[in-house]
């Protein structure tokens, strides 16, 4: 569901913006980069790296920890940009 709303959104004018939570295992498979690529390509704001979420090796992840602050401010700079 959640892939349905962003993929309608964006072909709708609708700002959006995605941070994921998976595991570097998951990030490796090249589905992934190209499934990225695609998103960004239709103008939706991916969040990772230093500017977002960062992977975490397999079975060690920290869910109190994901970063829900960077994808609110991303957020937040998309629907009132600065002037």
């Amino acid at each position: 569901m959640t892939l349905g709303l962003v993929s309608e959104g964006v072909h709708m004018g609708v700002p959006v913006a995605a941070m994921p939570y998976f595991n570097q295992a998951q990030g490796s498979q090249p589905a992934v980069a190209r499934s990225i690529a695609d998103l960004r390509s239709q103008g939706v704001h991916f969040l990772d790296g230093p500017d977002g979420y960062q992977t975490h090796p397999p079975k060690q992840g920290n869910p109190q920890a994901f970063p829900r602050h960077l994808a609110l401010d991303a957020v937040g700079a998309i629907v009132s940009p600065a002037p």
